[in-house]
């Protein structure tokens, strides 16, 4: 029997406002937004150098309160898995891109701290997010 693990955990800052769409035959909220981590190193010249790495993320079943809560700019902390799909580009080209499914999001804004226009929203730091990430992938609105 072969075992494998395919586990994600990223603390990072979102890079845009998330956007949600429904997929068409069960109607569930599948909510995507870009994520930015940062790995801080010395270079050869012995200075501090940030390299910043861009992740796509993809939440099924979002509460609306957590997706009116993330706002670009907001520091979060998720789990979730790897996942490679294709699709073809406006010009019918193969495209592949490689996401972050995500079981469970953490905000780890201070209170009322939010990046963008959080709307004057606050939620406790505490405040978790289960997704279920069980959708099939035949049911992706995009």
């Amino acid at each position: 029997m072969a075992y494998s693990l395919n586990k994600v955990m990223l603390i990072g800052h979102l890079g845009k406002d998330p956007e949600t769409r429904y997929t068409t035959n069960q109607n569930l909220p599948v909510t995507s937004f870009s994520m930015a981590t940062t790995n801080s190193f010395k270079n050869k010249d012995g200075k501090w150098t940030d390299e910043t790495t861009w992740h796509n993320i993809v939440a099924w079943n979002l509460s609306e309160f957590m997706r009116n809560a993330l706002k670009k700019g907001s520091k979060i902390y998720l789990e979730g898995r790897i996942a490679n799909r294709e699709y073809m580009d406006k010009e019918q080209k193969k495209r592949y891109i490689s996401e972050v499914i995500v079981d469970r999001i953490i905000p780890l804004d201070a209170r009322g701290d939010r990046g963008g226009d959080g709307g004057g929203q606050s939620m406790p730091e505490s405040q978790e997010q289960q997704a279920d990430s069980g959708s099939p992938d035949e049911d992706l609105p995009f």
